[in-house]
């Protein structure tokens, strides 16, 4: 029987200190039924290069590079990819992230096990060298569109979609920051519900001057999202913003 194909799609921007490392992790995944599509945003560094380097000695004819001539952030970035996706279900993988080897077929078969359309996974947060340090966010076993607004558990790297029951233009990443957060908002507002897998299947690395370091940005950028992208009130969105200060807190605690 035809096994089911996995997309996976990285933006890939001046990530020469991991992207050899991410690669050899891709190629060690379990299931073997997938494509990565690589989008290069206008790197600066030799990124390109080495994946180059690396597919010319170790040849795998399901990794494509797509390298995109002017930088225009990661979610045009992951667009792309999605764009150029053959298979049934698209996975997102950041380029400093881990997959732990079993990601991709248990949660492909929690996703056939449980009929879903979106699903995720439990994630680990890791330090630079992606040690992981114990603080775990647990996916809960299911999320709707009111539940995401006040709450921050779906990490882009856990996510799965199966195009089979979305389009591509519904897990299109809208051009905003925080558009990872807003593309589960819009998915969800649809209806769908998203299941999530209480194992720890990705490890969250977290430079110590990441974007997501900058609280005062990740405010600013949270609320924006509910006043312009779900056009949410100023007592709405407050509520729901007091949750989910509250929760993405203890979630780092």
């Amino acid at each position: 029987m035809e096994q089911t194909k996995i997309s996976i799609v990285t933006p890939l921007y001046n990530a020469a200190p991991y992207i050899l490392d991410t690669l050899r992790m891709v190629q060690q995944q379990t299931y073997t039924t997938w494509e990565w599509i690589l989008v290069d945003d206008a790197s600066t560094d030799d990124s390109v290069q080495l994946v180059q380097d690396y597919l010319e000695q170790t040849p795998d004819d399901r990794i494509r590079l797509i390298c995109k001539k002017q930088n225009e952030g990661a979610a045009a970035a992951r667009n792309t990819g999605i764009d150029a996706a053959t298979g049934e279900i698209i996975a997102f993988l950041d380029a400093d992230d881990i997959w732990l080897p079993q990601k991709l077929e248990k949660e492909l078969a929690f996703m056939e096990e449980q009929d879903a359309a979106f699903v995720f996974c439990s994630y680990e947060f890791g330090d630079e060298q992606a040690n992981g340090t114990g603080r775990i966010v647990h996916a809960p076993a299911t999320l709707s569109y009111r539940q995401a607004l006040s709450r921050t558990v779906i990490f882009t790297t856990t996510v799965m979609f199966d195009l089979r029951k979305l389009k591509k233009e519904d897990v299109h990443m809208p051009l905003v920051k925080s558009e990872d957060t807003a593309t589960w908002w819009k998915v969800l507002r649809t209806g769908c519900i998203a299941h999530g897998l209480d194992e720890v299947l990705a490890i969250y690395r977290r430079p110590k001057k990441s974007l997501s370091s900058n609280k005062w940005e990740a405010i600013k950028r949270i609320w924006h999202l509910y006043r312009v992208q779900e056009k949410l009130g100023v007592l709405q969105s407050a509520w729901y913003f007091f949750f989910w200060a509250y929760r993405a807190t203890m979630r780092r605690l």
